[in-house]
C-alpha cells in the first residue's frame, strides 16, 4: 500500500460525466483507483478522456480512503477556473500528448 503521485500539470479525466459536470456547473468530483496524491491548492489542465486539454482547474480536496469492499479509491475535488480557449487547447493538448500520452520509450 503505497500513494502514488499525479504530475502537478495533469489531471485526467476517465469518466465523460465527470468531465460534463465540471465545464456545466463549475466543479466536481474526480473518482480514482489507488491511493495519489494530489495538490490541494493548486491549479492544473484539465484533459478529458480523450487526452486533449480543455480547461484549467484548482484542486479543492483530495481524500484517500479504503472502502467497504477493501478498495483503494481517492476522491478529488475540484473547482472550474476557466475553460481553455482553442488555441492554448491545442497547444497543451500536443505538450501533453509528447510528455505525459505519447508512446513510452519513443523518441
Amino acid at each position: 500500500m503505497g500513494f502514488q503521485t499525479e504530475f502537478n500539470s495533469v489531471c485526467k479525466f476517465k469518466s465523460e460525466q465527470e468531465l460534463y459536470e465540471l465545464l456545466e456547473y463549475g466543479r466536481c468530483k474526480m473518482r480514482k483507483s489507488g491511493f495519489r496524491v494530489y495538490p490541494t491548492g493548486q491549479k492544473v489542465i484539465a484533459y478529458s478522456p480523450a487526452n486533449e486539454a480543455v480547461a484549467i482547474v484548482k484542486i479543492s480536496a483530495s481524500i484517500a480512503e479504503i472502502t467497504f469492499q477493501g478498495d483503494e479509491v481517492t476522491l478529488v475535488e475540484m473547482d472550474l477556473v476557466r475553460k481553455l480557449t482553442e488555441e492554448e487547447a491545442r497547444v497543451q493538448t500536443a505538450l501533453a500528448d509528447e510528455m505525459f500520452f505519447g508512446e513510452q520509450g519513443s523518441k
